[in-house]
């Protein structure tokens, strides 16, 4: 098929003429995002602020089903305190040292 060799059914991906596949097209669920790029420990955690209104996606008050690609913006409030991050990576799994690299903060 198309995807054939992603790592998981949700992930959507196109493959370029030369047969790689074109990286920029990944999405991933916003409350699995948060969770793999350590924004926010747990998934459920991650999924009960977004079912509260908490996170935003875009400009735009998220569920935790939202699709995240890069160049989104996520902006998430913690209390009095607000994270606002910019999306550079979206990757399945990745190594706790290198989540860094998955978002930049604003």
């Amino acid at each position: 098929t198309e995807c054939q060799g992603l790592s998981s059914i949700g992930e959507v991906a196109r493959r370029r003429r030369d047969g790689e596949v074109d990286t920029r097209s990944l999405e991933m669920r916003l409350d699995k995002y948060l969770k793999v790029s350590r924004i926010i420990k747990r998934r459920t955690v991650a999924n009960e602020a977004c079912d509260s209104g908490r996170v935003m996606l875009n400009d735009k008050i998220a569920r935790a089903s939202a699709e995240v690609k890069v160049g989104d913006v996520i902006e998430v409030a913690f209390g009095t305190k607000a994270v606002k991050v910019r999306v550079t990576s979206v990757q399945e799994t990745i190594r706790k040292e290198d989540t860094k690299e998955m978002f930049e903060y604003i």
